[in-house]
């Protein structure tokens, strides 16, 4: 083969849009990367896209294969962007999303009032006909009301219809002809129907999702049009996919009908980084971690696989229930502690590290753009560990004048100096992460001790050494191109679509046919989608999960299991469910188990980057040397470090700490006793000091 392939991924962040550009030269094998970074353009968010390739100097009309995170669901959703939502559902079940759960968190506060809504009342329709839970008729569909529905919503300026029905989970039929019949008599109205969504049962969750992937759908369709447009404007006339919360990317044709899968795009192709980073180095139990300038993300990784979930939550927290999305996202845990993230002290003294953000205007004070409020990424600054000399990769001049008189500020209400606010800052973001840590690891059962820590954004080499000592992991891992690795990992994702489909089932004689029965429909329903997109039987791999309960539990717990299910393999089945459901709640019951659905990954590989490990170099460590300076490292003290240059690092190379690693996107911070060796993909490996 001659010639080259260009690979690029993109992620649009809350602050910053990433590069990644793989050029892989077929004659020789070697392979030229490129990374970028630039601002993020809301709302046009497109032309951060554009901007970043022109930036990183790619080509358009030279690109194979794109793949794109973003941020523009999530974003639509926390900031009530979308369009006006109308919901038909069945006869006397229109305020389900209403009356929600009675999952009330603020749990002593009287005065309570659950989340608003996405559709109000006067907007929420019904129709006659009814299924039961096993998806048998009980009265027969009537679209007889449609019309008049059809003619208040176009009244009301609705400019997207969601349809979710009672137990359509079992048989959809009834939506299948509700969508028909509203798509003729309204062909120009964006529309979702629940079970395009998820087969899943939960009646609430299932409608909120509709709902809210009604209420983007125009949004990310403009984006997603935009963008292509903006690309083959360039001359792109490539391949275009887009990333979704399960780990892979998928068509951008159908992503623009169900756009609610990307709600967590960005840290989802993180996550399926390390995953693949871990595999690639040996280390397949994987702590990952991804510090932007808004938020810090965390995931587990067990065996080398992401685990996806379908209970997921936006805008959780203390005081608010929150909106359910069931749709496939991977497994993790967010809080308000990025680079960004605003130091503040309460009306107690008390000092206080985010969740409020500086974004990237005016930013951090640091960036000399109007920004008067300190931040970790000031904190990092004023310590030393970040070099005012080499900011933002020396594309910034530090103000440090701002940044003192921020900390001072701050030292002021508390009493202290600035020296010590930047200490503090530092120790409470460290603490709020290694918190989020915890949350995805001790608290299901999983000693940090068995993991590595592997840390990306373009704040995680900063911080990741001190959390990796307090968590007592193994090893911590910076992958190269740190700062940009959310979007490398969208390059090593395949094709993916995960479907979900409830299915009640004890685990006793019989049940062995009907469970293969189920995978085997909706396998077959996949190789359909795939099909009518030119994609073959032979290329789509697939991945078996069951969700399993003991008798009358509410919640369920996934086991991987494997392909031919017969009787014969139901109690090693019921063996792997009692073993997964012990580590995570501690302990096993003597009750039967029942299926309670399926879940069903299928794959296929679209232009998957294969990685070349480098021969050792003979160059020592040294020649990457650029100096020394006084670091302070909040809890070691003051050390003198030696400072590398990131860009000069070669496979083979090892030295010790205190030190500190400079690249143009991110700084790694390695504290004193710890042994750092630079790996043959150019991975950072930092060996933690017992």
């Amino acid at each position: 083969m001659s010639g080259k392939t260009i690979r690029v991924a993109t992620d649009v962040g809350g602050t910053f849009t990433d590069l990644v550009c793989f050029e892989t030269d077929h004659a020789t094998g070697e392979a030229r990367i490129v990374t970028a970074k630039s601002d993020t353009t809301p709302p046009n968010f497109e032309q951060g896209v554009l901007n970043v390739l022109e930036k990183g100097g790619v080509d358009p009309k030279s690109i194979d294969f794109l793949a794109h995170g973003t941020t523009v669901v999530i974003n639509a959703l926390t900031e009530r962007k979308g369009v006006k939502v109308g919901l038909i559902t069945t006869e006397g079940f229109r305020d389900s999303i209403e009356i929600a759960r009675g999952n009330r968190p603020d749990f002593f506060n009287l005065h309570y009032v659950k989340p608003e809504p996405f559709v109000p009342r006067y907007l929420r329709r019904e129709v006659g006909g009814r299924l039961s839970y096993k998806g048998e008729e009980m009265r027969p569909l009537d679209l007889s009301a449609l019309p008049a529905i059809v003619a208040d919503f176009k009244a009301d300026g609705v400019q997207a219809v969601a349809v979710s029905f009672l137990h359509s989970y079992a048989d959809p039929s009834h939506e299948e002809r509700t969508l028909a019949e509203l798509k003729r008599l309204w062909p120009e109205v964006a529309t979702v129907a629940s079970h395009q969504i998820t087969r899943e049962w939960r009646e609430y969750e299932r409608t909120n999702t509709a709902v809210l992937s009604a209420y983007v759908q125009p949004t990310a369709e403009r984006y997603l049009t935009r963008l292509k447009d903006g690309v083959t404007g360039k001359g792109f006339a490539g391949s275009l996919y887009i990333m979704q919360s399960n780990c892979g990317v998928d068509t951008l044709d159908s992503v623009s009908k169900i756009p609610i899968t990307m709600v967590e795009s960005g840290p989802a192709s993180g996550f399926w980084g390390a995953a693949e980073l871990g595999k690639l180095i040996g280390e397949k139990n994987v702590l990952a971690l991804d510090i932007g300038g808004t938020t810090a993300k965390c995931s587990l990784i067990e065996n080398g696989q992401v685990k996806i979930m379908t209970d997921y939550w936006i805008e959780r927290n203390q005081t608010s229930a929150g909106y359910p999305i069931m749709v496939p996202v991977v497994d993790l845990v967010e809080i308000g502690n990025g680079g960004g993230s605003i130091a503040w002290v309460d009306n107690f003294s008390k000092l206080h590290v985010g969740p409020q953000s500086a974004g990237a205007m005016p930013g951090p004070a640091a960036y000399g753009r109007g920004g008067t409020k300190a931040t970790t990424t000031d904190a990092n600054l004023w310590l030393g560990r970040i070099n005012r000399d080499y900011f933002c990769g020396g594309d910034v001049i530090a103000d440090m004048k701002a940044t003192e008189t921020a900390l001072t500020e701050l030292g002021e209400k508390l009493g202290t100096s600035a020296d010590d606010v930047a200490r503090g800052i530092v120790r409470i973001a460290n603490n709020n992460m290694v918190n989020a840590l915890k949350l995805v690891s001790l608290n299901r059962g999983h000693d940090p001790r068995d993991f590595t820590l592997v840390a990306f954004g373009g704040g995680g080499a900063m911080h990741a050494v001190a959390l990796g000592q307090e968590l007592g992991v193994k090893k911590v891992v910076i992958p190269a191109g740190a700062s940009v690795f959310s979007a490398w990992g969208m390059m090593m994702s395949d094709l993916r679509r995960d479907y979900f489909v409830t299915k009640l089932a004890d685990l006793k004689t019989g049940a062995g046919a009907v469970i293969e029965g189920l995978f085997a429909e909706t396998e077959a329903l996949a190789l359909k989608q795939f099909g009518a997109e030119s994609i073959g039987a032979d290329k789509v791999k697939f991945l078996r999960y069951g969700k399993f309960r003991y008798q009358n539990q509410e919640h369920t717990t996934e086991v991987l299991v494997g392909s031919d299910i017969s009787d014969a393999k139901l109690a090693e089945i019921e063996a792997a469910f009692h073993e997964t459901y012990e580590r995570e709640y501690t302990y096993r019951l003597k009750a039967p188990v029942e299926l309670v659905g399926i879940h069903v990954v299928a794959s296929a590989e679209v232009g998957k980057l294969t990685m070349q490990e480098k021969p050792k170099s003979a160059t020592p460590a040294s020649a990457a040397v650029k100096g020394t300076r006084k670091v302070d490292y909040a809890l070691e003290g003051i050390h003198d470090a030696t400072i590398y240059d990131g860009t000069k690092l070669e496979p083979g190379m090892a030295f010790s700490g205190p030190a500190v690693i400079e690249d143009p996107g991110t700084t790694v911070v390695i504290h004193p006793g710890n042994r750092v060796e630079i790996d043959g993909f150019g991975n950072i490996h930092i060996h933690i000091k017992a």
